[in-house]
């Protein structure tokens, strides 16, 4: 898809994200997704998930006041049943943010990994974050019956262990596809992956959290455990962010998002949704050239934005199958060929 700027590319794969995700990769306020002086967004699609040349629609409704409604094939489902239906991965300018961004970014990637790839993941997330609000709740209060703060404890732990055990076969599973892509898009460079769980995994957590209770009390959160969960990025021993150039740290970042769903892939035999916006801005030609060859060999949907369609135009091998759209003030319309830019 191609277009000025503000044209309104980026809202068009927004929409498809709602769609994926029922939320925006733009802002947490659904509000502003919602056309002033309307009460509700609507987004709709055909979808084939398993790729069995079997479309069905699948719609998402949302209120201004925040509820949110999702049919596929005439059912209602949830948004954890959206998620696993159409798996959407993102590279934008913030993407390419991960390496140097918050933990909480990080831990997004990982948990993304694990959701699609391990079905009891998504009832030990719910069960583990639960019980942490309920802690840190009563860490707020200021006074906690040690008996009561050894049973909830207890329920943190039986959550904790289990999802970190997850995380930690997701990130071995995903670090021998992420160095084979490196290794072609930067091959000068050698990226560590570390899984950080967010404790001292040589000691017992409801160890930890007994020892750490009192400034847990003071601070009025937890401060150990699956919550403060890192994955770290080192080259020859030093921080990846610090160590790397701009246009390497890039790279790395496309390594991670195209390791994730080539690793989807081989574990689901299933394809995921890339949305990409405006990838001729963040690699140079030879780099996107490489990053489109490992889109091509993938089965993966992709929609791509740019402003010029001539700077995507020569990057694709003959026989890989595109399509052209151009934008223009929210209005789509397709051209004959990629390259081709007069309207039919």
């Amino acid at each position: 898809m191609y277009g000025a700027n503000g044209s309104g590319k980026t809202s068009l794969l927004e929409a498809i994200h709602m769609l994926g995700l029922a939320r925006s990769f733009r802002t947490n306020q659904f509000r502003h997704l919602i056309r002033a002086g309307h009460a509700q967004l609507l987004v709709f699609a055909q979808i084939d998930p398993e790729g069995i040349g079997q479309a069905r629609p699948l719609g998402l409704t949302r209120e201004l006041e925040g509820e949110m409604r999702v049919r596929y094939a005439g059912e209602s489902i949830g948004a954890a049943e959206l998620a696993a239906l159409m798996p959407v991965l993102v590279i934008n300018s913030d993407t390419f943010a991960l390496l140097e961004g918050a933990p909480a970014t990080r831990r997004q990637f990982i948990d993304w990994g694990c959701f699609h790839s391990q079905p009891e993941f998504i009832r030990l997330w719910r069960g583990f974050h639960r019980v942490l609000k309920q802690r840190n709740s009563l860490l707020k209060c200021g006074k906690i019956d040690n008996r009561i703060r050894v049973l909830w404890d207890q329920e943190l732990v039986r959550f904790a262990e289990p999802l970190t055990a997850l995380r930690q076969q997701y990130i071995d599973a995903l670090i021998p596809e992420f160095n084979a892509i490196l290794s072609d898009l930067l091959p000068e460079v050698s990226v560590e992956l570390r899984f950080q769980p967010g404790w001292d995994r040589k000691r017992a957590l409801g160890e930890i959290l007994t020892e750490g209770f009192e400034r847990d009390l003071r601070q009025g959160f937890t401060g150990s455990g699956p919550q403060r969960a890192d994955l770290r990025f080192r080259v020859d021993g030093q921080d990846a962010a610090e160590r790397l150039s701009r246009g390497q740290k890039k790279l790395v970042v496309s390594a991670l998002k195209l390791a994730q769903g080539a690793l989807f892939h081989r574990q689901s035999r299933r394809a995921c949704v890339y949305l990409i916006d405006d990838l001729p801005s963040e690699l140079d030609e030879r780099h996107c050239r490489q990053f489109c060859r490992f889109l091509e060999a993938s089965a993966n949907q992709c929609f791509i934005t740019c402003v010029d369609p001539t700077l995507l135009g020569s990057v694709w091998q003959a026989d890989t199958a595109l399509a052209l759209f151009r934008v223009e003030q929210g209005n789509i319309s397709q051209n004959s060929a990629p390259g081709e830019q007069d309207e039919r």
